[in-house]
């Protein structure tokens, strides 16, 4: 799909929002400057967020706590060896009550479970393209809900 600037870009974000829910984990794959970050802010808003959203690329996680959902945005950009996912205690934040948003996860392969979405920007002009594939059963569920929301 096309987005043509950061508002397509944020927009995306909120309709994602509908169809993620606690226990999911979505990689965010691009370059810098691509747009995860926007994606992010835009799902946050999509959940009810107004406050300001930082990337995580110092500190590698900031937390949002949503009712009785925690969101954590990984920013796993400056992860020099994965073994420090595990140090940091990172493991505990993957679980049933919570939706793990991680940019940059090649940095961490190996520790990290397989990703139930799968979200790719790239550079399209002045706009980007964005690919979404699941890789399991609770992503495709997410995909397929997504389609029949589109196609109300």
């Amino acid at each position: 799909m096309h987005l043509a600037d950061e508002a397509a870009t944020l927009q995306l974000g909120k309709q994602l929002a509908t169809i993620l829910h606690p226990g999911l984990t979505v990689f965010l794959y691009g370059e810098l400057g691509a747009g995860k970050t926007t994606l992010v802010r835009g799902i946050l808003r999509g959940f009810g967020h107004q406050g300001k959203v930082r990337s995580p690329t110092y500190n590698l996680v900031e937390i949002y706590k949503f009712s009785r959902l925690y969101l954590y945005h990984f920013d796993f950009y400056r992860l020099n060896d994965p073994a420090e996912w595990e140090e940091a205690g990172f493991r505990e934040y993957f679980n049933q009550a919570s939706i793990c948003l991680i940019e940059w996860p090649e940095k961490a392969t190996g520790v990290l479970r397989t990703a139930d979405l799968n979200i790719t920007l790239t550079y399209s002009g002045t706009g980007r393209i964005v690919k979404i594939d699941a890789e399991t059963e609770a992503g495709k569920r997410c995909l397929a809900h997504w389609q029949s929301l589109k196609l109300r």
